[in-house]
C-alpha cells in the first residue's frame, strides 16, 4: 500500500499553528490554494481561459478546485482558494460550502478563500498579478511556511501530502526550484491585458507593434509553475529594491509573463541568483495527438500513466478535459485518496463508522508523516538536483 513506509516525524520547532479559519465568497476558474508546511506552501491556481476549461461549462469549475484541494491537503499545510471573475454566484457559493463542510478543513483551520475574483487571463501579465496577490495574503495570514508551490487547474499531485513532505524535510530552506533557460528569442509581441483594468474577464489584445529586447537586464524564461522559496516571494511582493517592481511593470504588456517573471527576476537579483534549482518537479503528462496506434486507446492511456507515475515528479500537468480516468487511477493507485475525500495519510484515521472505512478523520499525529516507495524517489530527485 502507497502509505506503507517509514515514519518522519517532524521536528517541533517547525510545527504550525492552527490559525483561524478564514472563508469568504469565492470564485471558480481561477484556484489559488496555498499550503504553508513544514516545508512547502501550495498555491493552486486556474484559468476560465486555459486549455483545460475550454468548452466545459462554467459549473464544473469548482470540482476541479475541490478535487485538487482535496489531493494535496494535509493540516500542516495552509490553503488559499481563490476563483476568478470568470465564477458565477453559484460556483462561488458551491465552493465556498464545499469549504465550510469538509471535517478536516474545520477542525485543523487551514483552508481560506479569498473574497473578490479577479479577472485574469492565463496568457496575460493578469496571471502574474493574481498570483502575487494569493502570496501576498498568505504572507499577511502568518503560519510559517517555506516554499510556495504553483499549480493550474490541469495540475494534479503524483504523490501524498506526506511523501512530499518528507521529500522536502531535508532541503535547505531558500532553494527554489524554478526551470529557467536564457530567452534567446528576438522581437517581443507586445498586448494589452483588460483584466488589469476591469471587473471582468476579458482576452488580451494584440498590439500591431513589437519591442526589442531590454538591455538593462537579461530575459529568462521557464515553466509558469515554478516552487518558490518563502525569503524569494516575499522579495517579489514587497520589492525592498527596484527590481521586481521593474520588471512587473516591463511584463504588463508582455505575452505570458508567467513563462518570464520569477525567472528573470531570480536570475538578475544578486542575492537569489545562486538559490535555484534548475528543475520543478513537474511532468508534463503526454496528449494522445488524435493519431491511432498500434497501442489502442486503452494501450495509451496505461502509456502515458507508466510515463507520468514512473517520472519521479511530484506533479504532474497539463491533463485534458478527457483525463477523468487517468485522474481516478491516480486518485486510486498512488494517492490512495476516496470519492470525495482528502488523500489520507498519518495524520488521520478511519472514522470506524459503516460505510466511511476509507475516510479520513481527525485524531491522527500531523507531526508525523509516513512516506512510501514514491516520497523515496521524489526525496532521492531532489537530493540529485540540489547536489548537482
Amino acid at each position: 500500500m502507497h502509505l506503507s513506509g517509514a515514519r518522519l516525524r517532524i521536528p517541533t520547532w517547525c510545527t504550525m499553528p492552527h490559525g483561524s479559519w478564514l472563508l469568504q465568497t469565492c470564485s471558480p476558474s481561477a484556484a489559488l490554494a496555498s499550503l504553508a508546511v513544514v516545508t512547502t506552501s501550495l498555491l493552486i491556481i486556474g484559468y476560465a481561459s486555459s486549455s483545460f476549461f475550454l468548452g466545459a461549462p462554467a459549473y464544473e469549475y469548482d470540482d476541479v478546485v475541490e478535487a485538487a484541494a482535496a489531493a494535496v491537503y494535509h493540516p500542516r499545510n495552509r490553503y488559499l482558494l481563490h476563483l476568478d471573475a470568470g465564477a458565477g454566484a453559484y460556483e462561488r457559493a458551491r465552493l465556498a460550502g464545499y469549504a465550510r463542510s469538509e471535517r478536516a478543513f474545520l477542525e485543523y483551520g487551514n483552508v481560506h478563500v479569498v473574497g473578490k475574483g479577479d479577472p485574469v487571463d492565463g496568457r496575460g501579465p493578469s496571471a502574474v498579478a493574481a498570483v502575487l496577490r494569493g502570496a501576498a495574503v498568505l504572507l499577511r495570514v502568518g503560519a510559517e511556511w517555506d516554499w510556495l508551490v504553483t499549480l493550474g487547474a490541469s495540475d494534479y499531485p503524483l504523490v501524498t501530502p506526506d511523501d512530499l513532505l518528507y521529500a522536502f524535510s531535508s532541503v535547505r530552506r531558500g532553494l527554489s526550484f524554478i526551470d529557467h533557460r536564457m530567452d534567446s528569442g528576438g522581437a517581443e509581441a507586445v498586448v494589452v491585458d483588460q483584466n488589469l483594468l476591469q471587473s471582468t474577464n476579458a482576452e488580451i489584445s494584440f498590439s500591431s507593434g513589437q519591442r526589442a529586447k531590454p538591455d538593462a537586464f537579461e530575459l529568462f524564461r521557464g515553466s509558469p509553475r515554478p516552487i518558490l522559496s518563502r525569503d524569494f516571494v516575499e522579495y517579489c511582493v514587497v520589492a525592498p529594491d527596484n527590481l521586481p517592481r521593474t520588471l512587473l511593470l516591463y511584463f504588463s504588456n508582455s505575452l505570458s509573463p508567467m513563462e518570464f517573471y520569477f525567472q528573470t527576476v531570480m536570475a538578475n537579483s544578486a542575492q537569489f541568483r545562486n538559490s535555484t534549482v534548475n528543475h520543478n518537479l513537474r511532468h508534463t503528462v503526454a496528449q494522445d495527438g488524435g493519431a491511432p496506434t498500434s497501442q489502442g486507446a486503452d494501450g495509451q492511456q496505461a502509456s502515458r500513466y507508466d510515463a507520468m507515475v514512473g517520472s519521479g515528479a511530484a506533479f504532474a500537468g497539463a491533463f485534458g478535459d478527457d483525463d477523468d480516468a487517468l485522474l481516478q487511477r491516480i486518485d486510486e493507485e498512488v494517492l490512495g485518496r476516496p470519492l470525495d475525500g482528502v488523500t489520507p495519510g498519518e495524520w488521520c484515521v478511519a472514522d470506524g463508522e459503516e460505510g466511511t472505512d476509507n475516510e479520513c478523520s481527525v485524531g491522527g499525529d500531523i507531526d508525523v508523516v509516513r512516506h512510501g516507495a514514491k516520497g523515496r524517489k521524489l526525496a532521492t530527485l531532489v537530493v540529485d538536483l540540489v547536489g548537482a
